[in-house]
C-alpha cells in the first residue's frame, strides 16, 4: 500500500556522512513540510574536502526526488561558496538539471537574506580556518558587501563543529561586532553545521541589529524555494513574518 504525506516535501543535500535533516528546519517548520536528507560523507572543511565529494551532487538530488522532495536545498555554506558564485550558480542548476525540480543552496539563502535587509556592511563570524575565510571574504566582497570584521573558529571537523555550544557562539558573535570598529548592518554566522536558532536571538536582542546565520537562513531558504511561507516565530528577525 502506498503511503501518502499530507505535508510538502524538502530535499535536503547535508555535508555529513549521515545524512541527518538538520535540526533547524524541523525546528522552525516541521508543522508545514516534511524533510529528507542525504549525506555527502564531507571528511573535513577545508577546499580538498569540498573537492573531494562535490560531484556526488546531483546523484544524491536523484535520490530525494525519488523519496518525495519537491526542491532540493544543497546545505552546506562553504560547499557552495568555495569556487565562487559562478560555481554556486552552477551547483543550483545542475540540481534542477539532474531533477527537474526547483533548487537553492545555502550560500544562496545567505545572500538573499542579507540583501532582505539590506545589509552591505557585515561583521562575520565562522566555523573555518584561514583557507575558507579567505575564499568567503572573497565571495562576499565579489557580491558587493564589505567585511568590516570577521572572527572564526578555526574548525575544520564537523563533530566539532556541530558540538559548538551556543555561549562560544554567543561570544564569537559578539567578539566579530565588537572587532568591526564601525556600524555594520548586520553579523554574519558562517556554517551550517552551527547549531544557531538561541544564538541569533540572543545576540539580536543584544545588539539591535539582524544575525542571519547558515543554518536558519539555509532553511528559511529552503522554504521559500519549495514556494511555502517562511516565516516562524522562533527563528529570529530573518522568520518574523515582515520578512517572507
Amino acid at each position: 500500500m502506498t503511503t501518502t504525506h499530507p505535508l510538502p516535501c524538502l530535499g535536503m543535500i547535508v555535508p555529513p556522512a549521515k545524512g541527518d535533516v538538520p535540526p533547524e528546519p524541523t525546528e522552525l517548520y516541521g508543522d508545514r513540510a516534511r524533510f529528507v536528507a542525504r549525506g555527502l560523507a564531507l571528511a573535513e572543511l577545508t577546499a580538498r574536502g569540498y573537492d573531494g565529494v562535490i560531484d556526488r551532487v546531483a546523484t544524491l538530488a536523484t535520490e530525494l526526488k525519488a523519496d518525495g522532495a519537491q526542491a532540493i536545498s544543497l546545505m552546506g555554506t562553504s560547499l557552495s561558496f568555495y569556487r565562487g558564485a559562478g560555481f554556486t550558480r552552477e551547483l543550483r542548476e545542475g540540481i534542477t538539471a539532474a531533477t527537474g525540480l526547483p533548487a537553492t543552496t545555502m550560500t544562496d539563502s545567505v545572500i538573499e537574506a542579507m540583501r532582505r535587509f539590506d545589509a552591505r556592511t557585515l561583521a562575520v563570524a565562522t566555523a573555518y580556518g584561514e583557507e575558507v575565510n579567505d575564499r568567503l571574504v572573497a565571495y562576499l566582497q565579489a557580491e558587493g558587501f564589505r567585511v568590516a570584521s570577521l572572527k572564526a573558529l578555526h574548525l575544520t571537523d564537523l563533530d566539532a563543529v556541530q558540538s559548538t555550544s551556543t555561549e562560544r557562539l554567543v561570544d564569537l558573535g559578539d567578539a566579530a561586532l565588537d572587532a568591526a570598529g564601525t556600524p555594520v548592518d548586520a553579523l554574519f554566522i558562517s556554517c551550517g553545521g552551527l547549531r544557531t536558532l538561541p544564538v541569533n536571538r540572543e545576540i539580536e536582542a543584544r545588539h539591535d541589529l539582524p544575525v542571519i546565520s547558515s543554518a536558519v537562513a539555509g532553511a528559511w531558504g529552503a522554504m521559500r524555494c519549495a514556494g511555502l511561507d517562511a516565516s516562524a516565530a522562533t527563528g529570529g528577525r530573518l522568520c518574523a513574518p515582515a520578512s517572507v
